[in-house]
């Protein structure tokens, strides 16, 4: 009962942030949850699936260029066409590129998915399409209205965060709601033994490709909405610094587990500001690359089950721990 009602009261208190706290961390939960849509996207991959992927930033920033490249430079796009614009373009690649991807395995599969990001990166950066290294500018922010009634104004920042908010909580519950279904047992199963299962008779290739274009999708979305937030893009968003970061959030909360994919990513962006920040750190806050590293390392060394498989163990009952003994 309480496993249940823990989301939303986790929901709940985050909705209540904005009135409490200033602009500049109301700004940081955004990314945050940002972070924590994308975050979620690839777990589904690595966590549930036993894809490792390392160019799981093409689709987040594919999303970015799509909505910058879709509206007009100096208007407001509408939210109703360009989010599913966006996130279907980021689909039909993730389906088109897993045609490929998912005839390899092991190192392989995660050196093509890497050399499709880098094509892409290079697609936007070496031309004229997407503005070079420089990027693009969204001038202004889309608008999310019916008729002349504006339902949510993305240029608050109050507003744009409840938004957010509630695309992440619908993210989990979609994920949580798709992972307990036959088709998420059958993802499970594939990534524990997938030869039994292509045994059994299930389409091992079909299921796969499908967990590939919605984990697309859903890195699309997360990558619309950052474009949103800081009113550009550039190719970075699509480099393999990005596909690591979020691999790294994924693996500092805990593989498998959707919460944990949501807390990894709080905790790597909450570590990168207080890491980085030079009135605690001096000098030594430009490496912080370096200290989050070997955080990162002692994570995957002691803590093979992440932040979140820490703070199962602290909620277990000492009845529970004498019966696995």
């Amino acid at each position: 009962m309480l496993s249940r009602a823990l989301p939303w009261v986790v929901v709940a208190v985050f909705a209540l942030f904005p009135m409490v706290e200033s602009t500049f961390y109301t700004q940081l939960l955004t990314k945050v949850l940002i972070m924590a849509i994308f975050a979620m996207s690839l777990d589904l991959l690595v966590g549930y699936t036993g894809l490792v992927s390392f160019g799981h930033a093409a689709y987040f920033g594919l999303a970015g260029y799509a909505l910058a490249l879709m509206g007009p430079k100096y208007e407001a796009a509408s939210v109703w066409w360009t989010l599913p614009a966006a996130i279907g373009v980021c689909a039909a690649f993730a389906l088109a590129t897993g045609f490929v991807v998912l005839r390899t395995r092991g190192i392989y599969f995660i050196m093509v998915t890497l050399a499709f990001a880098q094509m892409l990166f290079f697609v936007f950066h070496d031309t004229k399409l997407g503005g070079g290294s420089d990027g693009i500018y969204i001038y202004a922010k889309p608008t999310l209205a019916v008729g002349d009634t504006v339902l949510v104004n993305l240029e608050k920042l109050d507003q744009f965060y409840w938004l957010v908010l509630g695309l992440a909580a619908f993210t989990y519950f979609l994920l949580r709601r798709i992972l307990g279904s036959t088709f998420g047992r059958a993802l499970v199963g594939i990534k524990v033994n997938e030869h039994r299962m292509r045994a059994l008779g299930f389409p091992v290739f079909r299921y796969q490709l499908a967990s590939f274009a919605l984990s697309g999708a859903l890195a699309g979305l997360a990558g619309y909405l950052a474009a949103v937030q800081f009113g550009f893009v550039n190719p970075e968003i699509l480099s393999w610094h990005q596909s690591g970061a979020v691999l790294m959030m994924v693996i500092l909360g805990g593989m498998g587990t959707l919460h944990g994919a949501a807390v990894g990513a709080i905790a790597f962006v909450l570590l990168q500001e207080v890491l980085s920040n030079q009135a605690w750190f001096g000098v030594a806050a430009k490496h912080w690359q370096l200290a989050m590293g070997i955080l990162i390392m002692l994570v995957a060394l002691y803590l093979p089950q992440g932040l979140a498989g820490l703070a199962s163990r602290f909620a277990r009952t000492p009845e529970a721990e004498a019966a696995d003994e």
